[in-house]
Protein backbone atom coordinates (compact mmCIF):
# COMPACT_ATOMS: atom_id res chain seq x y z
CA UNK A 1 0.00 0.00 0.00
CA UNK A 2 1.42 3.20 -1.03
CA UNK A 3 2.62 5.57 1.94
CA UNK A 4 0.64 9.33 2.49
CA UNK A 5 2.53 11.70 1.04
CA UNK A 6 2.56 14.58 3.75
CA UNK A 7 4.27 18.28 2.50
CA UNK A 8 5.45 19.60 6.17
CA UNK A 9 5.56 23.28 5.32
CA UNK A 10 7.38 25.84 7.82
CA UNK A 11 10.83 27.45 8.91
CA UNK A 12 12.60 24.29 9.18
CA UNK A 13 15.71 25.62 8.63
CA UNK A 14 15.48 28.05 11.83
CA UNK A 15 16.60 26.48 15.41
CA UNK A 16 13.57 27.77 17.32
CA UNK A 17 11.07 25.44 18.71
CA UNK A 18 8.98 25.26 14.92
CA UNK A 19 11.89 23.74 13.44
CA UNK A 20 12.48 21.50 16.07
CA UNK A 21 9.08 20.20 15.99
CA UNK A 22 8.73 19.79 12.39
CA UNK A 23 12.19 17.57 12.12
CA UNK A 24 11.10 15.43 15.27
CA UNK A 25 7.51 15.06 13.76
CA UNK A 26 9.52 14.28 10.10
CA UNK A 27 11.49 11.64 11.94
CA UNK A 28 8.81 10.18 14.09
CA UNK A 29 6.40 9.25 11.88
CA UNK A 30 4.97 5.42 10.71
CA UNK A 31 6.67 4.44 8.00
CA UNK A 32 3.30 4.46 6.33
CA UNK A 33 3.91 8.35 6.34
CA UNK A 34 6.07 9.80 3.96
CA UNK A 35 7.22 13.21 4.77
CA UNK A 36 8.72 15.80 2.88
CA UNK A 37 9.74 19.47 4.32
CA UNK A 38 8.98 22.59 2.51
CA UNK A 39 11.08 24.76 4.62
CA UNK A 40 10.04 28.59 4.40
CA UNK A 41 12.65 30.29 6.42
CA UNK A 42 14.13 33.71 5.74
CA UNK A 43 17.56 34.99 6.18
CA UNK A 44 17.49 37.81 8.93
CA UNK A 45 21.51 38.48 9.25
CA UNK A 46 22.41 41.72 7.98
CA UNK A 47 21.64 45.48 6.96
CA UNK A 48 19.74 44.45 3.66
CA UNK A 49 17.71 41.31 6.22
CA UNK A 50 14.06 42.90 5.73
CA UNK A 51 14.57 43.21 1.52
CA UNK A 52 16.29 40.10 1.46
CA UNK A 53 13.65 38.52 3.46
CA UNK A 54 10.71 40.30 1.36
CA UNK A 55 12.31 38.93 -1.69
CA UNK A 56 13.09 35.34 -0.28
CA UNK A 57 9.71 34.33 0.92
CA UNK A 58 8.30 35.92 -2.41
CA UNK A 59 10.52 33.50 -4.10
CA UNK A 60 9.29 30.48 -1.78
CA UNK A 61 5.60 31.42 -2.64
CA UNK A 62 5.70 31.63 -5.63
CA UNK A 63 8.03 28.30 -6.43
CA UNK A 64 5.17 26.14 -4.37
CA UNK A 65 2.26 25.68 -6.80
CA UNK A 66 4.84 23.97 -8.77
CA UNK A 67 6.16 21.30 -6.64
CA UNK A 68 4.48 17.50 -7.01
CA UNK A 69 0.88 17.73 -4.69
CA UNK A 70 0.94 16.13 -1.69
CA UNK A 71 -2.17 13.94 0.18
CA UNK A 72 -1.82 16.25 2.55
CA UNK A 73 -0.27 19.47 3.50
CA UNK A 74 0.51 20.14 6.98
CA UNK A 75 1.83 24.00 7.57
CA UNK A 76 3.24 25.06 10.84
CA UNK A 77 2.79 28.69 12.11
CA UNK A 78 3.38 31.20 14.35
CA UNK A 79 1.57 34.81 15.34
CA UNK A 80 1.90 37.75 13.07
CA UNK A 81 4.28 37.54 10.08
CA UNK A 82 4.63 33.90 10.35
CA UNK A 83 0.90 33.89 9.98
CA UNK A 84 0.85 36.12 6.91
CA UNK A 85 2.78 33.78 5.43
CA UNK A 86 1.71 30.41 6.28
CA UNK A 87 -1.76 31.74 5.80
CA UNK A 88 -0.92 31.91 1.74
CA UNK A 89 0.54 28.66 1.88
CA UNK A 90 -3.04 27.17 3.35
CA UNK A 91 -4.72 28.93 0.89
CA UNK A 92 -2.71 27.72 -2.03
CA UNK A 93 -2.66 24.46 -1.09
CA UNK A 94 -6.19 24.18 -0.84
CA UNK A 95 -7.50 26.08 -3.73
CA UNK A 96 -4.86 25.36 -6.23
CA UNK A 97 -3.83 21.45 -5.09
CA UNK A 98 -7.28 20.70 -3.35
CA UNK A 99 -6.28 18.06 -1.44
CA UNK A 100 -6.58 18.54 2.77
CA UNK A 101 -4.65 21.50 4.65
CA UNK A 102 -4.08 21.18 8.30
CA UNK A 103 -2.86 24.07 10.13
CA UNK A 104 -0.45 23.74 12.87
CA UNK A 105 -0.80 26.81 15.59
CA UNK A 106 2.56 27.06 17.99
CA UNK A 107 3.77 30.93 19.10
CA UNK A 108 3.20 32.79 22.18
CA UNK A 109 1.78 35.53 21.34
CA UNK A 110 -1.01 33.89 19.01
CA UNK A 111 -3.51 34.69 21.63
CA UNK A 112 -2.94 38.68 21.45
CA UNK A 113 -2.68 37.96 17.80
CA UNK A 114 -6.62 36.55 17.50
CA UNK A 115 -7.64 39.63 19.90
CA UNK A 116 -6.14 42.41 17.25
CA UNK A 117 -8.66 45.70 16.60
CA UNK A 118 -7.26 45.46 12.93
CA UNK A 119 -10.47 44.24 10.80
CA UNK A 120 -8.20 43.19 7.95
CA UNK A 121 -6.24 40.90 9.91
CA UNK A 122 -9.47 39.65 11.08
CA UNK A 123 -10.55 38.68 8.13
CA UNK A 124 -7.53 37.35 6.73
CA UNK A 125 -7.37 35.10 9.94
CA UNK A 126 -11.07 34.00 9.20
CA UNK A 127 -10.08 33.51 5.27
CA UNK A 128 -7.27 31.37 6.12
CA UNK A 129 -9.04 29.17 8.82
CA UNK A 130 -11.99 28.74 6.59
CA UNK A 131 -9.92 26.94 4.04
CA UNK A 132 -7.81 24.73 6.24
CA UNK A 133 -9.68 20.92 7.05
CA UNK A 134 -8.47 20.75 10.67
CA UNK A 135 -6.34 23.72 12.83
CA UNK A 136 -4.00 21.75 15.42
CA UNK A 137 -3.48 23.91 19.01
CA UNK A 138 -1.33 22.71 21.59
CA UNK A 139 -3.89 23.18 24.81
CA UNK A 140 -7.62 23.73 25.57
CA UNK A 141 -7.04 27.17 26.41
CA UNK A 142 -5.71 27.61 22.60
CA UNK A 143 -8.49 26.13 21.23
CA UNK A 144 -10.70 28.71 22.82
CA UNK A 145 -9.02 31.44 21.45
CA UNK A 146 -8.47 29.88 17.92
CA UNK A 147 -12.66 29.27 17.99
CA UNK A 148 -12.42 33.26 17.98
CA UNK A 149 -12.10 32.78 14.27
CA UNK A 150 -12.25 29.24 13.22
CA UNK A 151 -15.08 26.47 13.38
CA UNK A 152 -15.08 24.56 16.58
CA UNK A 153 -15.18 21.00 14.48
CA UNK A 154 -12.28 21.85 12.66
CA UNK A 155 -9.77 22.05 16.01
CA UNK A 156 -8.03 19.59 17.61
CA UNK A 157 -5.64 19.62 20.46
CA UNK A 158 -2.69 17.97 20.21
CA UNK A 159 0.18 19.25 22.94
CA UNK A 160 3.50 19.10 22.03
CA UNK A 161 5.60 16.13 22.95
CA UNK A 162 8.95 14.72 23.58
CA UNK A 163 10.84 11.41 23.77
CA UNK A 164 10.78 10.11 27.41
CA UNK A 165 13.55 7.27 25.95
CA UNK A 166 16.24 10.16 25.64
CA UNK A 167 16.31 11.09 29.20
CA UNK A 168 17.44 8.94 32.71
CA UNK A 169 16.44 11.25 35.46
CA UNK A 170 17.59 10.88 38.79
CA UNK A 171 15.51 11.96 42.06
CA UNK A 172 17.94 11.73 44.41
CA UNK A 173 20.03 15.40 44.11
CA UNK A 174 20.84 17.04 47.70
CA UNK A 175 20.97 19.65 48.02
CA UNK A 176 17.72 20.68 45.67
CA UNK A 177 19.48 21.26 42.60
CA UNK A 178 17.22 24.44 40.51
CA UNK A 179 17.74 24.80 36.95
CA UNK A 180 17.04 27.04 34.58
CA UNK A 181 17.87 26.86 30.67
CA UNK A 182 16.16 28.65 27.97
CA UNK A 183 16.82 31.98 25.99
CA UNK A 184 18.08 34.68 28.35
CA UNK A 185 15.58 37.33 27.32
CA UNK A 186 12.96 39.55 29.37
CA UNK A 187 9.94 37.47 27.87
CA UNK A 188 11.30 34.32 29.49
CA UNK A 189 11.59 35.74 33.24
CA UNK A 190 15.28 35.68 33.74
CA UNK A 191 15.42 38.66 35.57
CA UNK A 192 12.98 37.27 37.98
CA UNK A 193 14.71 34.30 38.46
CA UNK A 194 18.50 35.90 39.13
CA UNK A 195 16.77 38.03 41.73
CA UNK A 196 14.71 34.95 42.88
CA UNK A 197 18.02 33.45 43.38
CA UNK A 198 19.77 36.06 44.54
CA UNK A 199 16.77 36.30 47.26
CA UNK A 200 17.32 31.98 48.08
CA UNK A 201 21.19 32.93 48.63
CA UNK A 202 20.79 35.87 50.87
CA UNK A 203 18.61 33.92 53.35
CA UNK A 204 21.03 30.72 53.34
CA UNK A 205 18.79 28.32 51.22
CA UNK A 206 20.10 24.73 51.11
CA UNK A 207 20.18 24.29 47.33
CA UNK A 208 21.91 24.84 43.82
CA UNK A 209 21.69 26.47 40.62
CA UNK A 210 22.47 25.96 37.16
CA UNK A 211 21.62 28.25 34.42
CA UNK A 212 22.30 27.51 30.85
CA UNK A 213 21.37 29.25 27.71
CA UNK A 214 22.25 32.68 26.22
CA UNK A 215 20.95 36.08 25.04
CA UNK A 216 21.10 39.58 25.85
CA UNK A 217 20.36 39.32 29.05
CA UNK A 218 22.65 36.57 30.10
CA UNK A 219 25.32 39.14 31.83
CA UNK A 220 23.05 39.11 34.64
CA UNK A 221 23.76 35.31 34.98
CA UNK A 222 27.24 35.52 34.58
CA UNK A 223 27.21 38.55 37.77
CA UNK A 224 24.65 36.00 39.55
CA UNK A 225 27.26 32.70 39.34
CA UNK A 226 30.41 35.40 39.99
CA UNK A 227 28.59 36.33 43.53
CA UNK A 228 27.46 32.77 44.29
CA UNK A 229 29.61 30.10 44.88
CA UNK A 230 26.58 27.99 44.31
CA UNK A 231 25.37 29.11 41.56
CA UNK A 232 27.04 27.93 38.21
CA UNK A 233 26.24 29.29 34.63
CA UNK A 234 27.45 27.27 31.97
CA UNK A 235 25.72 29.66 29.00
CA UNK A 236 24.69 28.04 25.42
CA UNK A 237 24.78 24.09 25.67
CA UNK A 238 24.48 21.59 23.63
CA UNK A 239 21.36 19.29 23.24
CA UNK A 240 23.05 16.35 25.29
CA UNK A 241 24.65 18.44 27.91
CA UNK A 242 20.42 19.91 28.39
CA UNK A 243 19.40 16.86 29.08
CA UNK A 244 22.10 15.96 31.94
CA UNK A 245 21.21 18.95 33.49
CA UNK A 246 17.56 17.79 33.24
CA UNK A 247 18.55 14.42 34.47
CA UNK A 248 20.77 15.76 37.50
CA UNK A 249 18.16 18.67 38.63
CA UNK A 250 15.03 18.45 40.44
CA UNK A 251 13.25 21.98 40.25
CA UNK A 252 13.25 23.39 37.12
CA UNK A 253 12.35 27.10 36.68
CA UNK A 254 10.56 28.76 33.47
CA UNK A 255 9.14 32.16 34.81
CA UNK A 256 8.02 33.37 31.66
CA UNK A 257 5.75 35.94 30.14
CA UNK A 258 4.64 34.62 27.23
CA UNK A 259 4.30 31.12 26.48
CA UNK A 260 2.17 28.25 23.93
CA UNK A 261 3.13 24.88 25.53
CA UNK A 262 6.54 25.62 26.24
CA UNK A 263 8.92 22.47 25.13
CA UNK A 264 11.49 23.55 28.01
CA UNK A 265 9.00 21.57 30.17
CA UNK A 266 8.04 19.05 28.89
CA UNK A 267 11.95 18.21 28.52
CA UNK A 268 12.06 19.06 31.72
CA UNK A 269 9.27 16.70 32.99
CA UNK A 270 11.06 13.98 30.98
CA UNK A 271 14.09 14.13 33.04
CA UNK A 272 12.29 13.83 36.33
CA UNK A 273 11.49 17.88 37.59
CA UNK A 274 9.28 19.41 40.09
CA UNK A 275 7.89 22.25 37.67
CA UNK A 276 7.93 26.08 38.80
CA UNK A 277 6.07 28.28 35.96
CA UNK A 278 3.51 30.76 35.37
CA UNK A 279 0.06 31.13 34.80
CA UNK A 280 0.39 32.23 31.07
CA UNK A 281 -0.59 30.60 27.60
CA UNK A 282 -1.47 26.20 28.02
CA UNK A 283 1.23 26.03 31.17
CA UNK A 284 -1.42 25.29 33.75
CA UNK A 285 -2.85 22.27 31.82
CA UNK A 286 1.01 21.09 32.61
CA UNK A 287 1.53 22.07 36.07
CA UNK A 288 -0.97 21.49 39.31
CA UNK A 289 -0.04 20.98 42.59
CA UNK A 290 0.71 17.12 42.24
CA UNK A 291 4.16 18.10 39.68
CA UNK A 292 4.78 21.93 40.60
CA UNK A 293 3.69 25.12 41.45
CA UNK A 294 2.10 28.57 39.22
CA UNK A 295 2.87 31.84 39.95
CA UNK A 296 1.88 35.00 38.25
CA UNK A 297 4.50 36.12 35.78
CA UNK A 298 6.42 38.98 36.95
CA UNK A 299 6.28 38.49 41.20
CA UNK A 300 9.66 37.88 42.07
CA UNK A 301 8.45 37.55 46.12
CA UNK A 302 6.21 34.97 44.87
CA UNK A 303 8.99 33.15 42.86
CA UNK A 304 11.73 33.44 45.78
CA UNK A 305 8.71 32.08 48.20
CA UNK A 306 7.82 28.92 46.10
CA UNK A 307 11.35 28.14 45.77
CA UNK A 308 12.18 28.45 49.20
CA UNK A 309 9.39 25.93 50.11
CA UNK A 310 10.20 23.16 47.81
CA UNK A 311 13.88 23.43 48.38
CA UNK A 312 12.85 22.97 52.02
CA UNK A 313 10.45 19.84 51.16
CA UNK A 314 13.24 17.35 49.25
CA UNK A 315 10.24 14.60 49.77
CA UNK A 316 7.09 16.73 48.47
CA UNK A 317 9.76 17.66 45.28
CA UNK A 318 11.00 14.28 44.71
CA UNK A 319 7.26 13.45 44.49
CA UNK A 320 6.47 16.06 41.88
CA UNK A 321 9.53 15.28 40.24
CA UNK A 322 8.38 11.35 39.68
CA UNK A 323 4.63 12.36 38.61
CA UNK A 324 6.30 14.85 36.15
CA UNK A 325 7.87 11.89 34.58
CA UNK A 326 4.92 9.76 34.87
CA UNK A 327 2.50 12.52 33.26
CA UNK A 328 5.14 13.61 29.88
CA UNK A 329 5.57 9.28 29.21
CA UNK A 330 1.57 9.09 29.34
CA UNK A 331 0.52 12.15 27.89
CA UNK A 332 3.09 13.88 25.96
CA UNK A 333 5.26 11.54 24.25
CA UNK A 334 6.32 11.16 20.72
CA UNK A 335 4.58 7.73 20.68
CA UNK A 336 1.43 9.24 21.76
CA UNK A 337 1.37 12.32 19.35
CA UNK A 338 2.82 10.29 16.38
CA UNK A 339 -0.35 7.72 16.35
CA UNK A 340 -2.36 10.84 16.73
CA UNK A 341 -0.78 12.50 14.12
CA UNK A 342 -1.24 9.21 11.84
CA UNK A 343 -5.08 8.72 12.53
CA UNK A 344 -5.34 12.36 11.18
CA UNK A 345 -3.76 12.26 8.34
CA UNK A 346 -5.57 8.94 7.72
CA UNK A 347 -9.36 10.26 8.23
CA UNK A 348 -8.40 13.04 5.74
CA UNK A 349 -7.26 11.12 3.43
CA UNK A 350 -9.98 8.11 3.24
Amino acid sequence: MRATDVLLVGPAGTTGGIAQYMQEQRRRLPQRVSARIYDVSVPMDDSRSFLVAMLTAFVQILRFPFRRPPDVVHVHSSHWNSFYQSGLYVIIASLVWRVPVVLHVHGSSFDSFMRTDSKPVRLFQSVVFSQCDTVIVLSDYWRDIVGMRADEEKITVLPNAVDPGEYDPRYDARPAHLVFVSNHLERKGIEEFVEAVDELMANDEDCRVTIAGSGPLSHLSEELAERHERVTYEGYVSEERKRELLNEGSVFVLPTYAENLPIALLEAMAGGNALVSTTVGAIPSLIDDDNGVLVEPGDVESLAATLSDLVNDPERVEAMARESRERVERDYSWAVASERLDDLYHELTH
